[in-house]
């Protein structure tokens, strides 16, 4: 395997293809192997996932068709030391997320510092006036957390963007580790590698300290996860996480107001919750504060939480903070809540709302990404190089037509680490998603996480709805 020219670091070889400090144990170890051998466990991974039922929708497509998430089996290795300094930023950012939510539903006192536009708040549907003088039990507002982020060279990591209000993927980074160590336990002898395995059980703990004052002084507290059912795209996912963490899969349902209370329905009756994971989105919470169509939620759910009968991780109104012209503000939110300079950088970004920004936009579409503010799973953008001209001249009059609904940021030279192909290794673009816990004890973060990888050559597109997959994420022990 040669190096990509193309790209700005290849986490695997230096520049000379001599192989670095990260991947000598495992590169070692690799080109011992039997290429047969490889290839016959490559395909057994693939009937690993499919007996598993590792699935997820693709939108858009007849009867939401379920495909097979793809895995590659050569891990991404991450060494020690990198992991520090990934660790130190990410906690910065996830202190700052939090403190600014809790700001913005309160005395917003950012936006009376002129550090935050008013106007990114008004109208602006993932804030929810319903949070206003609330604070939620604990003081936590994103309980989980996924920060994407992207490397371009040996010492650049830049957050691509944040995940505050229902990360998903975590369920793949486990599944990704059980499938490696049944296919090569051979190589956790040989490398030490942080395990992850632990999540669900820190996830429940973590969780159960977020409870309302109540529950916590009396016995352990009732945690379930709140699913929109069977057809959801990450429905595995809920599932897997609930009996992982022993928690009780719920549908909305499944639980009423009880008393003062949200009770979930069991064969001995209905019985009360404590602390609800919700994996459906603000709007189908409560029928009677948001949308009253909707009935995935529960009905008078926010007025027990307002009351301090439940707590709702993550807090309803956290979609704010995935905004992604609020991302771009995110240097300064940092700043301003934790009074450091940023440790992990932002991807240079424009805001088309503004007439400077949008101007350059429009001149430079053929070398931009663009996305949506609110958009996410690689939808509703365009990645300028690799358009047509007549996809960049409907983009350009989505822009004209409504410049505050997207932002602009540079094409990045994403860096590459080995995939397995029939050929033997080859480089292929990446991210990462580390998986962030919070709760009044402190922040949890796992070591790795899940990254995601462009199986397509040249592409940077790493979204499993777009054509990529998966793969492990080590991080070396010292």
């Amino acid at each position: 395997m040669q190096p990509d020219s193309r790209a700005t670091y290849d986490e695997m070889l230096d520049p000379d293809g001599a192989v670095r400090p990260a991947y000598h144990g495992f590169r070692e170890w690799f080109d011992t192997q039997d290429r047969d051998w490889l290839k016959r466990q490559d395909a057994e991974a693939e009937r690993f996932f499919r007996r598993t039922g590792i699935t997820f929708n693709v939108y858009g497509e007849d009867a939401g068709e379920e495909r097979l998430i793809p895995f590659d089996m050569i891990p991404r290795i991450i060494t020690a030391g990198e992991w520090r300094k990934l660790s130190r930023g990410i906690e910065q950012r996830v202190r700052a997320l939090n403190a600014f939510l809790h700001d913005l539903y309160h005395r917003q006192e950012i936006v009376r510092a002129g550090r935050l536009p008013a106007r990114l708040l008004r109208d602006n549907a993932a804030f929810l006036p319903q949070m206003a003088g609330f604070t939620p039990p604990g003081g936590v507002y994103t309980h989980i957390v996924g920060v994407d982020l992207v490397r371009t060279g040996p010492d650049d990591f830049m957050v691509l963007e944040d995940n505050a209000r229902t990360p998903s993927g975590v369920s793949y980074m486990l599944e990704n580790r059980e499938t490696m160590m049944a296919m090569f336990p051979e190589l956790f002898s040989r490398i030490a590698v942080r395990p992850v395995s632990d999540y669900p059980r820190r996830l429940a703990r973590s969780l159960a300290a977020c409870a309302p004052d109540r529950a916590r002084d009396g016995d352990r507290p009732v945690v379930a996860v709140l699913t929109p059912g069977i057809f959801n795209s990450a429905y595995f996912e809920h599932a897997f996480l609930a009996d992982q963490m022993g928690a009780e899969l719920v549908e909305g349902s499944d639980l009423r107001v009880v008393d003062g209370r949200i009770a979930m329905r069991t064969t001995a009756g209905y019985q009360p919750v404590d602390v609800i994971y919700r994996r459906v989105d603000d709007e189908y919470l409560d029928p009677l504060s948001f949308n009253s169509d909707r009935v995935l939620g529960v009905a008078g759910i926010m007025d027990i939480y307002r009351s301090g009968g439940v707590t709702i991780a993550n807090a309803p109104g956290t979609g704010i903070a995935d905004d992604k012209a609020i991302y771009s503000f995110m240097p300064e939110i940092v700043e301003f809540y934790t009074g450091e300079k940023p440790i992990l950088q932002n991807v240079p970004t424009w805001r088309c709302s503004e007439d400077e920004a949008l101007k350059y936009v429009l001149d430079n579409l053929k070398d931009l990404v663009v996305k949506e503010v609110h958009g996410s799973g690689g939808y509703g953008m365009l990645i300028g190089p690799t358009a047509s001209k007549r996809e960049i001249a409907r983009f350009e009059k989505k822009l004209r037509a409504k410049p505050d609904n997207y932002i602009a940021q540079p094409t990045l030279s994403l860096s590459t680490v080995p995939i397995f192909t029939k050929a033997g290794l080859a480089p292929r673009h990446v991210d990462l998603r580390p998986f962030v816990l919070v709760s009044p004890n402190g922040i949890d973060i796992t070591p790795g996480g899940l990254t995601r990888v462009a199986l397509k050559k040249g592409s940077l597109v790493v979204n499993s709805s777009q054509g990529g997959g998966t793969k492990d994420s080590w991080v070396l022990e010292d």
